[in-house]
């Protein structure tokens, strides 16, 4: 099925998966970014909600991927999976919290720059 010029409806997904996790990853840093300057940081929605959806995104862009046989780099994929499960952990662990720890905080950010890093560099 074509839905826009050569693009068939996987692709279209796949698109779509890659946006959202661009866009998952944006937000996660967006709120990360904002807090920089505060004297108290917490787990904001902009962090909640990226990294979930960067990390679900992220899921079904690796298994739009193996499902059409393209080629994967597993260990790209693994690394990125577990900093993102990191960051998913301590974010949803610290979520109610009025307050963050300065390390914490300045944790998440490293780890999120790492993994973009990661993404674009490897």
């Amino acid at each position: 099925m074509k839905v826009h010029g050569s693009l068939t409806g996987m692709d279209l997904l796949l698109h779509v998966a890659l946006f959202l996790h661009f866009i998952g990853w944006g937000a996660l840093l967006g709120g990360l970014v904002v807090q920089m300057r505060e004297p108290a940081k917490r787990i904001n929605a902009a962090i909640r909600d990226g990294i979930g959806l960067a990390f679900l995104a992220g899921l079904l862009l690796v298994g739009i991927l193996e499902g059409q046989d393209h080629p994967v780099n597993h260990t790209k994929i693994a690394v990125k999976f577990v900093i993102a499960l990191v960051i998913l952990v301590l974010a949803m662990a610290n979520m109610r919290k009025d307050r963050i720890p300065d390390g914490l905080f300045w944790g998440l950010l490293v780890l999120t720059v790492g993994n973009i890093g990661v993404a674009v560099f490897w």
